[in-house]
């Protein structure tokens, strides 16, 4: 089973918890890191969330998110996770860091400290299956449309953090 790593508010490490029960219950806060990843004509990947998440399947969110596993560093957990779920690489810079808490259903639900980078890449993508039903490149103006007029579509976390990360851009 996976364990995941506990924090507190300022994302000093308190402990380790299984996935599952990360995610269930009083949801503890843990650690969370999510990538966003633009190409050459500044449009955003996204991604529609597999059918077998238990938090948001079907949802569209950014390239990447998930968890370091316990002693891992973050910068290698996001190198590792982009290429497990994109199948590709490139640089990524660490932005910045915001704690959300969301309620999926009545058993599921998130409550991560979420560090925030961004890449930029124009080559092939090569999705997991299991973990992605559907991506896309997407320009700003009709992402921001699209979230505006179809919040229900879009993962809490992504809503919450995706205009920051595009201020970010320039």
């Amino acid at each position: 089973m996976e364990s995941l790593i506990l924090v507190d508010k300022n994302d000093k490490e308190i402990g380790h918890i299984g996935k599952v029960e990360a995610h269930r219950g009083s949801l503890p806060l843990h650690r969370a890191f999510s990538i966003f990843i633009f190409n050459s004509r500044g449009e955003m990947l996204i991604q529609k969330r597999g059918s077998k998440k238990n938090t948001w399947p079907g949802f569209w969110a950014n390239a990447c998110c998930s968890h370091p596993r316990v002693g891992e560093k973050i910068e290698d957990a996001v190198k590792r996770r982009l290429k497990e779920e994109l199948g590709f690489s490139c640089p990524l810079k660490f932005l910045f860091k915001f704690e959300y808490k969301a309620q999926y259903d009545n058993v599921w639900g998130e409550h991560e400290l979420d560090s925030v980078f961004i890449g930029r890449y124009d080559g092939a993508v090569k999705p997991n299956k299991e973990e992605i039903m559907e991506w896309k490149f997407i320009g700003v103006d009709e992402l921001k449309l699209d979230v505006k007029r179809n919040p229900g579509k879009y993962g809490p976390w992504f809503k919450l953090c995706y205009e920051r990360v595009l201020k970010n851009l320039g």
